[in-house]
């Protein structure tokens, strides 16, 4: 370990260990018409810098009743923002017909993200890194031809604007984002992309 690791190790150490105490008191979710903007410098909300300290939940992995103690437990160890991957082929399993029951309530899971006052950064895929089945992508995809995954590829292009348009209109329908007053601040697409 060479000595600016070490000193970043323990820099962070320290941070860690002062951040529960404070985080509470400082953070707080937006208000209705927040705006999030980037300067070059830093996340800004309604102009106002602050520290996003995330930690990463995927709401499938437990069941709802679990939901609320580990938002809790996250926001008691001093993170003010959960992030989390939407899993296409747990919302897809057949083309056209989404799934948002139970452990795959994605509105519900950031409803409660926002009720316990932190934010959310919101990670579309449609490819996701998270150690899940086929990557997130729906088997059926499999079955379309001259689809090339990840790729600039028409077919692929085409069903990945399609499920990332209906992942954002359901977000806005239920006003999670954060110029809504909800708990959204970023989401992400192309999760580890390939550069064309």
């Amino acid at each position: 370990m060479t000595v600016r690791a070490a000193a970043v190790l323990v820099a962070t150490a320290a941070l860690a260990l002062l951040l529960p105490g404070w985080a509470a008191a400082e953070w707080s979710l937006t208000k209705k018409g927040s705006v999030v903007t980037y300067d070059g410098r830093s996340l800004m909300i309604d102009g106002k810098r602050d520290l996003f300290f995330s930690g990463a939940i995927h709401y499938p992995r437990s069941p709802p009743e679990m939901w609320p103690k580990l938002i809790e437990r996250a926001k008691e160890g001093g993170l003010n923002t959960i992030e989390t991957y939407i899993f296409w082929n747990a919302h897809e399993p057949e083309p056209g017909k989404y799934n948002f029951e139970g452990r795959f309530d994605l509105i519900k899971y950031l409803k409660m993200i926002q009720e316990h006052d932190m934010y959310a950064i919101v990670r579309i895929g449609p490819f996701i890194q998270a150690e899940w089945n086929h990557g997130g992508l729906p088997y059926w995809l499999r079955e379309i031809d001259h689809i090339i995954f990840r790729a600039n590829n028409d077919p692929y292009k085409k069903e990945m604007e399609k499920f990332v348009r209906f992942i954002v209109q359901k977000l806005k329908d239920a006003e999670l984002f954060a110029s809504q007053g909800g708990p959204i601040i970023l989401t992400q697409v192309l999760n580890f992309p390939i550069f064309f």
